[in-house]
C-alpha cells in the first residue's frame, strides 16, 4: 500500500514519532536507461500564453491574508475552478500560507514550496519547516509561500476510511500465499477505493479533479495572486513532478525552479513501480553494508545480500506469527507493518540507528513496538488512532495521473518475479501493492509523457545516487527531457538532497535561488 512520499525534512519537523525518516513509495532501478523512456512519445503541450476570458476572475482575485499558526505566518483562501474545462461549473477552495521576507536586501518575490507526496501538506511543511528552516539568506529575500494541492489537508481533503478501517487496511497481507489471501488483498483495495468515493460529499466531488495538471494550474493562480510575473519554486519528490508539469504548461512563466528528488514523467506506472522497487533495494543494500560492519547488527555478519536474506526470513515468520507491539489498540507487528517500518527508515540514513534498534528489539526480544512506530510515522498515524489524509490523497492523485500498473490481480501475480529480481527483500510486496489503482472508481485523466518546457529559463534538477524513492536515473532522464534542465548530483544516501547536510548541494541551490545563476550541468557533490 505504498506510493510517493514526503522528503525526510518535511516530516522530521512535523512529527516527533520519527527522528529522521519519511517518504512514500511504489516505484525503484532495474536496468534503466539514463535517457528519457520511449514509453511516452508525446510531450506535455504548453497552454496558451493569454488568459482565457472565463478564467479572468480567478486570476484577478485578491487574497485576504490573516494571521495564523506560528508568529509571522499568514493564511488565505484561493478560489479555483473545480474543473478547468468547465470553469463556471463550481469552485474549490485552496489553502494558502505565507511568511513575508525577513531581510532588507532586494526582494525577489515569492518562493513557492512543496514537500511531495502526493498528499503532503505544503502549508504544514511551510509553517513547521520551510518558513523557519530554509537558509536565512533565502528567507530574507523571498516571501515563503505554500498552497495545499486540491484534495490535500486544508484544501477540501479526500477522505477514504475511518481510523479503525485504515488500521485494518495497513495490516492487509500484501504477499498473498493462496487464493483466499489474494481475494482478501483485492478486497482491501476495492474497499479503500470505494471509500474514497463514498466517504463524504467533499471526497466524491473533488475525486475526479485532483490531478497534477490541475494542481499545477492552481499554482499559476497562486503566482498571479501574490503578484509575481514568474514562478519561483522548490519542489521535492512528487513536488518535482508538480514543478516540472508547471514548467511544461507555462514555460514562459518559469522563474527559478528547483526539482529535488526528481521523478521521470515519461515512465508508465508499472515502470515507475518496478524501478522504485529496485531503488529501495539499493538503499537497503547501503544500510545493510553499514549494519553488518557493526558488532551489534541485528542482521548478523557477512554480506549485505546475506543480511537481506535474514530480513526476508524475519518478514516471512511475521506473516504467521506477528509480534506484540505494546499498542493500546491491540495491533500486532505483522509482515506488512514491519516491511513498511523498514522502508520508512530507508528515506534518511539518519534513521538507520533507530532501525537497528527496532530490528534488534523485534528479532531478538520479540518486541515489535519500534518497527510499529516507524510504520505509523510513515502512514502519518497519530497515537489516538487517527490518520492524516496523506494516504488518501496520495492514491487519489496517483490513480488519476496515469493508467493503473495492472489490469487484474493475475497481472500483478505474473509480475512478481520481475519485482523480486529488482528487490529480493521488498519485491513481492511492492508488486502486489501496485494493484492499488486497479479498482479505482475514477478513470485516469493523465498518461506518461515527456516534459520539455521549451523556452523555459534554466531549471535545476537534483538527483541523489542512492535515493530509494526517486531513483537517480529519473533525475538524469528529467534533466535530459527539459530543454533547459541542469542536472545537479548528490553522491549519497537518502531521499532528496537540499537541506540534508551537503554544503555543496545547499550552496549551489542557494546561489541559484538568490542570483539566478544555475550550477553547471552535471555538477556533482558528496
Amino acid at each position: 500500500m505504498h506510493s510517493w512520499r514526503l522528503p525526510p525534512t518535511a516530516r522530521r519537523h512535523r512529527t516527533a514519532l520519527l527522528a529522521a525518516a519519511a517518504g512514500l513509495l511504489l516505484t525503484g532501478v532495474t536496468a534503466c536507461s539514463h535517457e528519457p523512456s520511449d514509453a511516452a512519445g508525446a510531450s506535455l503541450a504548453a497552454l496558451p500564453r493569454s488568459t482565457p476570458e472565463n478564467l479572468t476572475r480567478y486570476y484577478d482575485q485578491t487574497l485576504k491574508w490573516r494571521d495564523c499558526g506560528a508568529p509571522g505566518f499568514q493564511c488565505a483562501t484561493l478560489k479555483a475552478p473545480l474543473d478547468y474545462d468547465k470553469p463556471d461549473g463550481g469552485e474549490i477552495d485552496l489553502a494558502v500560507s505565507r511568511k513575508k521576507a525577513t531581510g532588507h536586501g532586494k526582494h525577489l518575490g515569492s518562493l513557492l514550496v512543496n514537500p511531495g507526496g502526493p498528499g503532503g501538506s505544503a502549508v504544514g511543511y511551510l509553517q513547521s519547516y520551510a518558513g523557519i528552516g530554509y537558509p536565512e539568506k533565502v528567507r530574507a529575500r523571498y516571501d515563503m509561500v505554500a498552497v495545499d494541492p486540491r484534495g490535500v489537508s486544508r484544501s477540501e481533503p479526500v477522505t477514504c476510511l475511518s481510523g479503525r478501517a485504515m488500521d485494518r487496511y495497513t495490516q492487509t497481507d500484501v504477499t498473498p500465499d493462496d487464493d483466499a489471501e489474494r481475494t482478501g488483498l483485492s478486497g482491501a483495495f476495492k474497499k479503500f477505493a470505494q471509500g474514497c468515493e463514498t466517504h463524504d460529499k467533499t471526497s466524491r466531488r473533488v475525486l475526479p479533479h485532483v490531478s497534477t495538471v490541475e494542481a499545477a494550474r492552481d499554482m499559476d493562480l497562486v503566482r498571479a495572486a501574490v503578484g509575481d510575473e514568474k514562478l519561483n519554486y522548490v519542489g521535492a519528490s512528487y513536488g518535482s513532478f508538480l514543478g516540472a508539469t508547471y514548467a511544461g504548461l507555462y514555460p514562459e512563466r518559469v522563474g527559478r525552479l528547483v526539482l529535488d528528488g526528481a521523478m521521470d514523467p515519461s515512465l508508465s506506472a508499472r515502470e515507475l513501480n518496478l524501478q522504485q522497487t529496485a531503488g529501495f533495494e539499493t538503499a537497503f543494500q547501503s544500510f545493510a553494508k553499514d549494519c553488518v560492519g557493526r558488532s551489534d547488527c541485528p542482521l548478523g555478519t557477512g554480506t549485505p545480500a546475506q543480511a537481506g536474506e535474514r530480513l526476508k526470513k524475519f518478514f516471512t515468520r511475521l506473516d504467521t506469527r506477528p509480534l506484540a507491539a505494546s499498542d493500546p489498540d491491540g495491533r500486532k507487528l505483522g509482515e506488512s507493518l514491519a516491511t513498511t517500518g523498514v522502508i520508512a527508515a530507508m528515506y534518511d540514513e539518519g534513521a538507520w540507528p533507530q532501525l537497528r534498534d527496532a530490528l534488534t528489539a523485534a528479532m531478538k526480544q520479540k518486541d515489535g513496538a519500534g518497527l510499529l512506530a516507524l510504520s505509523d510515522s510513515y502512514y502519518e498515524r497519530d497515537p489516538d488512532g487517527t490518520y492524516t489524509n496523506l494516504m488518501f490523497a496520495n492514491a487519489a492523485v496517483n490513480c488519476l495521473d496515469a493508467p493503473a500498473s495492472f489490469n487484474s490481480a493475475a497481472d500483478a501475480e505474473k509480475a512478481v518475479p520481475d519485482f523480486e529480481k529488482a528487490s529480493p527483500v521488498f519485491g513481492a510486496g511492492l508488486a502486489w501493492s501496485a494493484l492499488n489503482c486497479t479498482y479505482w472508481p475514477v478513470k485516469p485523466t493523465g498518461a506518461p509523457q515527456r516534459i520539455t518546457a521549451k523556452g523555459a529559463a534554466p531549471i535545476v534538477v537534483v538527483g541523489t545516487t542512492r535515493d530509494p524513492a526517486t531513483p537517480y536515473p529519473w533525475a538524469k532522464s528529467l534533466a535530459a527531457q527539459l530543454s533547459s534542465g541542469r542536472l545537479l548530483t548528490y553522491d549519497g544516501d537518502g531521499h532528496t538532497a537540499y537541506g540534508r547536510g551537503s554544503t555543496c548541494i545547499d550552496g549551489a541551490i542557494d546561489t541559484y535561488l538568490l542570483s539566478g545563476t544555475p550550477p553547471k550541468d552535471g555538477k556533482r557533490c558528496s
